[in-house]
């Protein structure tokens, strides 16, 4: 069987960096804190847009963010704004640009953020089995509780639909459909 021939969740359409972000890395369990913020950031750029248009920009933006290091970004200045403003590689939203120095000063906050991103799922990921991806939920439970802490905390553009992408895209969920290929491999990281 070629990779062609495998099932996959349809979301995954035909484009192949979509193909590739979905055979690789999403719902595969993230702990790195570094690697979390990046994600809960590109999450929230996302807000609005198809997942596929922040895809094609993440160099971009791991380039015009100092490769997401928190200490620099919670560092910036107004320069800073503007420089981001005026970079093409990015979505140049100034709600979006802020949100994401925002939620660098608010993870300077937080002592162990893998902990507190996990302790959602106490720790450990979530095994869905859903059919189809019309039984995936938008919210849930805990990423509604999610929300509400990361906002509580200072965090920005993190509402219970983006924190569920969050959670999926970083494996604290396993909502690959059953009938993809990637369902099974990705429960076996979960163990």
């Amino acid at each position: 069987m070629t990779a062609d021939d495998l099932q996959r969740c349809a979301w995954a359409g035909t484009d192949p960096l979509y193909v590739a972000y979905h055979d690789t890395e999403w719902g595969v369990p993230l702990h790195d804190a570094h690697r979390l913020f990046e994600r809960l950031c590109l999450e929230g750029a996302q807000a609005g847009l198809a997942w596929i248009t922040i895809l094609r920009k993440r160099e971009g933006y791991r380039s015009a963010f100092d490769g997401f290091d928190a200490t620099v970004i919670a560092g910036y200045t107004d320069a800073d704004r503007e420089r981001l403003m005026s970079d093409a590689r990015i979505v140049r939203n100034a709600s979006k640009i802020a949100a994401f120095i925002g939620n660098a000063q608010a993870l300077g906050a937080v002592d162990d953020f893998a902990g507190l991103v996990w302790s959602f799922v106490d720790g450990r990921p979530i095994q869905n089995r859903w059919r189809i991806m019309n039984e995936v939920p938008s919210t849930t439970e805990a990423s509604v509780a999610m929300s509400r802490t990361l906002l509580a905390r200072g965090f920005r553009f993190v509402g219970p639909t983006i924190c569920y992408a969050f959670m999926q895209s970083a494996g604290l969920v396993n909502d690959h459909v059953i009938g993809c290929y990637r369902h099974a491999e990705v429960a076996s990281t979960m163990r």
